[in-house]
């Protein structure tokens, strides 16, 4: 027999369990017409569903398993036939002959030579051996696991059988699980970052990182050498941050809110289903486009234009960020603020006319102050978008930490500081590399407070309409 390699043993389980769905509602659809005394306790597409869930979830699992039982059982193998000196070796060591094992059974015509010992080869060897007889095994279970699925699906299906109960908390199981793994994941992102942030910590003092003024954590190669220490003071990039956002938000609340109070209370419905989709079409452009268009068209007219006006402005600015920013983010406000304002119901414009009010009195008294909660809660969602931007401030504001507050002048952000700490080969033991773990919990926690804030103002300013 010949094995079957894991993605095609999925789409013949997945395939299978269409089949099961068939058969299953068809046998069901059977029974209840064949059956005059009484009804079948559930709907005949409940059964189909049961079906295709005990013929699909057995062997999915099964797949499962053996896949991440596989590898550990394989490297415990490859281990026990290496020479015992070699079993000796510390972990790091062992696990670079294993993979060496792996890489000389999968291309042995390109790694083999006359210096690769005789054992690693007859190990590479062992190891496709094994690997064949991994997938034929697993391929034996999965079939004989659909056969019996198929047999059970069609003896298990009566009238008596609860298939709805069994299906929905068949249901009710996965969601949990999923909400589980949601919540598993964000803890675990959590606790990594705040760990790698303590053992900052250790090093760095807690105060000079929030409230220092000077940041350059280009730590020297050597004691003797000037700035050895390094300098981690965060303000320059708060403050970077704080100032880039808000000329970002300054364009995209007013443009965005605006625009969403045209097309859901004036605008025709012809001309909203042209206008709304090109506007939307903003928010499909890459953000690395935005920083090309930042940098090349921005920032030079803001730098000639501050010329002319014998200003003195940088090359990359705040401002080009800022505004290139602010026009990206439109279509989060624009679009959340329409839906919301589309959702008030149309009585209560009713009313407000009814009783001699204008259109724009309307709007101001009685639309606007109804969709609060849920405009708030779109521009709080742009803010984190704008907090948490990099390449348009790569591209347009710069890497340089400075601390001020002229938006004519170079600054950076914490993703950009980030992103910078973090590229090529870094290790993870000195206060540079692990300063970006640091930046990263400010970053999770000014996100926390604003969805914090957008909670509360939905909780305390929510209105319920029948």
């Amino acid at each position: 027999m010949r094995s079957m390699e894991t993605p095609t043993l999925i789409i013949i389980t997945l395939l299978c369990a269409a089949g099961a769905y068939i058969l299953g509602r068809n046998r069901a659809s059977d029974i209840a017409s064949r059956n005059k005394q009484g009804t079948l306790h559930s709907l005949p597409y409940y059964y189909g569903l049961l079906s295709a869930l005990w013929c699909a979830l057995p062997c999915l699992f099964i797949v499962l398993s053996w896949s991440l039982l596989d590898g550990y059982a394989v490297h415990a193998a490859i281990v026990n036939l290496l020479p015992e000196n070699a079993q000796n070796l510390p972990e790091s060591e062992i696990d670079l002959m294993v993979n060496t094992v792996i890489n000389l059974a999968l291309y042995p015509n390109a790694l083999i030579s006359s210096s690769t010992p005789d054992y690693l080869i007859q190990a590479g060897q062992d190891y496709l051996r094994w690997q064949q007889l991994s997938q034929l095994s697993l391929t034996v279970v999965v079939l004989i696991s659909l056969v019996c699925a198929f047999s059970l699906s069609w003896i298990w299906i009566k009238p008596k059988v609860k298939a709805r109960q069994q299906v929905e908390r068949v249901f009710q199981w996965t969601l949990l699980l999923c909400a589980c793994i949601a919540i598993l994941t964000t803890i675990g992102i959590v606790l990594s970052v705040l760990f790698e942030s303590l053992r900052f910590f250790q090093s760095i003092s807690f105060f000079e990182f929030i409230f220092g003024t000077h940041w350059s954590p280009q730590t020297a190669l050597r004691i003797d050498q000037v700035g050895a220490s390094g300098a981690f003071g965060a303000v320059p990039l708060f403050v970077g941050t704080l100032l880039i956002s808000f000329i970002a938000m300054l364009i995209a609340v007013p443009v965005g809110l605006m625009s969403a109070i045209y097309l859901s209370e004036y605008a025709t419905p012809k001309l909203r289903a042209v206008v709304k989709p090109m506007l939307e079409i903003l928010a499909g452009i890459p953000s690395v486009v935005y920083g090309f268009f930042a940098a090349l068209t921005v920032a030079p007219f803001i730098r000639d234009s501050g010329g002319f006006l014998g200003l003195e402005v940088s090359s990359e600015s705040a401002l080009a960020a800022g505004l290139v920013m602010g026009v990206m983010i439109i279509p989060f406000v624009s679009s959340l603020s329409d839906d919301v304002l589309k959702a008030v119901p149309q009585s209560l414009r009713d009313g407000s006319l009814g009783l001699g009010a204008t259109q724009s009195e309307t709007i101001k008294r009685v639309v606007i102050p109804a969709a609060l909660p849920g405009i708030i809660s779109g521009v709080l969602l742009a803010a984190s978008r704008a907090i948490g931007e990099t390449m348009i401030v790569v591209m347009a504001a710069g890497l340089a930490a400075h601390l001020t507050a002229n938006p004519l002048e170079s600054v950076t952000t914490i993703t950009v500081q980030i992103v910078t700490l973090l590229v090529g080969d870094q290790e993870f033991d000195s206060p540079k590399t692990l300063s970006a773990f640091a930046l990263g919990l400010m970053l999770f926690m000014v996100t926390l407070v604003l969805n914090y804030v957008a909670l509360y103002v939905v909780r305390q300013y929510r209105e319920e309409y029948e």
